[in-house]
């Protein structure tokens, strides 16, 4: 047990000079009736009131006790806790670029990406995940961690137009690996989607691929996107409007990438497409990881408060019954 606020402890101090005064008081005492003799009453036996005649101060003391515990503010100490299982380090490398608002998806792209994503990291809850996301450039939006609340607010958060448009496969792909590349997991895996070519970024995808390969990660690659054109969305004077476009997929890239890696490459038409990929990753070789648990701290006032307030009302009983004053 810790306390949040420990210098009212120092309250206690105040107890020397207390029971200092009570002592000298109780010294300077005299009977409130008086007699010439007491000579009668020698015979008689000692009450047991005279043993407890202090029980009232000591009860009074207790309350102030309980009373400074609470100012106190006693809490649990807090403590971590490691507790191992078994998992996969996995990063999930999300293109967000303009492109990803073509409604061949329902309801787009990039809302079904997130979708698929949201539901495959609910159902992994031992594997480290991080997210990285891209466009023009590359971003890591929550780094590798088993907090499944964080990941998945981030994920929900992700937005077209949060990085510079245009597409930077490479760099989407370098980023991922430098999160992961230091993991002691045995198996490392990005899973990496896009609907696009790669048309800017200081690395290109192959030679990401290769230090993806040279750290001993398998890569997923998943070009999204249906056949043929799709209908994306265009601001005119008039309002939003869809038009036709083609469905331009760097496919021989997304696939060497892949073979680089010892991976594979998938075109996702559709949500279960995605499905098929996740299927993959439960098939490889799981490992044994250290997950660190933050136990939080408690409020332990109410038990000194509950204590305080039954001392006091034990002492007022007894003042007025059995250790009543006379007269």
């Amino acid at each position: 047990m810790s306390f949040d606020h420990p210098s009212y402890l120092w309250l206690f101090l105040l107890f020397i000079p207390a029971v200092a005064w009570y002592i000298y008081k109780y010294k300077k005492a005299t009977a409130s009736l008086q007699i010439s003799s007491t000579y009668a009453f020698d015979r008689m036996g000692e009450s047991y009131k005279k043993y407890l005649r202090h029980l009232l101060f000591l009860l009074r003391l207790g309350t102030i006790s309980c009373l400074i515990v609470v100012l106190a503010r006693p809490q649990s100490t807090d403590y971590w806790s490691s507790q191992s299982t078994e998992g996969i380090d996995i990063v999930l490398s999300l293109d967000i670029s303009s492109s990803m608002l073509a409604c061949d998806f329902e309801p787009n792209r990039i809302d079904a990406a997130k979708s698929v994503a949201a539901q495959f990291v609910s159902g992994r809850p031992t594997d480290n995940i991080g997210l990285v996301i891209f466009a023009g450039e590359s971003f890591t939006l929550c780094p590798m961690t088993t907090d499944r609340t964080v990941l998945l607010n981030m994920i929900n958060e992700v937005a077209c137009g949060m990085l510079e448009d245009r597409t930077a496969i490479g760099d989407g792909l370098a980023t991922a690996v430098s999160r992961i590349k230091d993991s002691s997991a045995k198996s490392k895996v990005i899973i990496l989607l896009t609907d696009g070519v790669n048309n800017t970024g200081s690395i290109s995808p192959e030679t990401a691929a290769q230090i993806a390969k040279t750290f001993g990660v398998r890569v997923y690659t998943v070009g999204i996107g249906t056949m043929g054109e799709a209908p994306y969305p265009v601001q005119t004077p008039y309002g939003i409007t869809y038009q036709k476009m083609p469905v331009e997929i760097d496919e021989a890239v997304l696939q060497k990438i892949a073979d680089m890696t010892g991976g594979k490459y998938y075109r996702a038409t559709n949500k279960d497409v995605l499905k098929n990929i996740f299927s993959e990753i439960d098939k490889l070789e799981k490992s044994k990881m250290i997950v660190k648990e933050f136990s939080n701290k408690e409020e332990l006032y109410f038990p000194w408060g509950m204590a305080a307030l039954i001392l006091l009302f034990v002492e007022m009983f007894l003042r007025r019954t059995l250790f009543r004053n006379i007269p």
